[in-house]
């Protein structure tokens, strides 16, 4: 009996903000009066975003609200109302999610009555199930029909405000239009990068190495050993631009995620890391032995863990950090973690924002957790088929 109580009394809570909110919606109705009558009317034609916003925050509470009881969270799907005042207007008119809400607040005056039908039920309740329960023996009957009812009302709400597949996919054809932005600005970045590495490196060097073998064929015949001292020089002038070249082709894609595979290459990345690094796997193996993820998922996660290491032992003050990494059923996840002062902040040049259009290029997500005082945690998800 105290079980179904403390769930009735769980669920009354629920319909009571649901009933607050049908109250609101209530008196909302004289905005969409106002605002329909403006809009016809032309002149008044900019509040009609503006109510459509409000709608979407209205609409965004019972999101939230039923999926707190159902445990599911319930998407949106948006287009964002920017721009001069008719184009905003169109954007409101034509969203798709618009009709959603506009749709899920008509019947909500309607199914948002159902907080009533708990009134009776708790003195009828107490009463029944008392005898029923406290004498009998017997399971509830009264009491849970006021769960059955928050959890109608969360139904209902569910299946009236999910996005329909047009807003789905057009907010899935916007972020796809946002990371293929990022991927080529990403991708320019990283071009300029290496343009600059070689022609301040190895293209200096391979310059400096023309002339030294140069000036040795003209001193060879009446200064030998001047000669081979050029010569000397020249060979480790070529060295150091392989060296260089070298450094390029691993910025690239490191040739020892090839060789030893993410694990090893995280591994070694962690002992010539300038912290105290403890890596940990879930699920994945060294080298080659079972399945490994695609390479450009290796080379972002790999990427990932080097920045991140990168910015703690330069920015967080922590002599530790910790790496952890998972092959999950849908992709490969990667979280770092130290002990500094914390504060990331993606503006503050840190490499995060190319982080983030690295793993947005593969359709990935950053989660960075970086409170003042720390810890900064970095969490990524690459969705990958193993």
């Amino acid at each position: 009996m105290r079980a179904t109580v403390r769930q009735a009394a769980r669920a009354t809570v629920q319909l009571v903000v649901s009933a607050a909110m049908t109250f609101g919606s209530y008196i909302f109705v004289t905005v969409l009066l106002v605002t329909a009558i403006a809009t016809a009317a032309v002149v008044g034609a900019f509040m009609l975003p503006e109510t459509v916003l409000l709608i979407r925050r209205i609409a965004g509470a019972k999101r939230q609200q039923a999926g707190a009881w159902t445990g599911r969270k319930i998407p949106e799907a948006y287009q964002p109302l920017t721009g001069t005042v008719r184009e905003r207007v169109r954007t409101a008119v034509r969203d798709p999610g618009t009709l959603t809400d506009f749709r899920w607040m008509v019947a909500y005056y309607a199914y948002g009555t159902l907080p009533v039908l708990m009134l009776p039920l708790w003195p009828l309740g107490l009463v029944v199930d008392g005898v029923w329960c406290g004498l009998l023996r017997r399971r509830a009957v009264v009491l849970p029909l006021i769960s059955r009812l928050a959890d109608l009302d969360a139904h209902w709400s569910t299946v009236l405000l999910k996005p329909s597949p047009k807003a789905q996919l057009t907010v899935r054809v916007e972020e796809l239009v946002q990371t293929r932005a990022g991927a080529i600005a990403a991708h320019g970045a990283e071009l300029r990068r290496i343009e600059r590495d070689l022609h301040d490196g190895t293209q200096a060097r391979l310059v400096s190495l023309s002339m030294r073998i140069g000036l040795a064929k003209r001193a060879y015949d009446q200064d030998p050993a001047a000669a081979r001292r050029m010569l000397d020089d020249a060979q480790t002038l070529a060295e150091e631009a392989l060296t260089d070249l070298r450094h390029v082709v691993r910025a690239i894609h490191p040739p020892i995620l090839t060789d030893r595979g993410l694990v090893g290459a995280v591994r070694a990345l962690a002992a010539g890391s300038a912290l105290g690094v403890t890596v940990t796997v879930d699920g994945l193996t060294d080298g080659h032995d079972g399945p490994r993820a695609p390479a450009a998922v290796e080379a972002a996660a790999y990427f990932v863990i080097a920045e991140s290491l990168t910015n703690a032992a330069k920015y967080s003050g922590a002599d530790r950090a910790d790496v952890h990494l998972a092959r999950a059923r849908t992709g490969l996840r990667v979280r770092v973690r130290d002990e500094g002062r914390g504060g990331a902040d993606e503006a503050g040049g840190s490499g995060l924002l190319g982080m983030r259009r690295r793993v947005a290029a593969l359709d990935g997500s950053v989660t960075v957790t970086s409170p003042v005082g720390g810890p900064t945690v970095i969490e990524v998800e690459l969705p990958c088929v193993w």
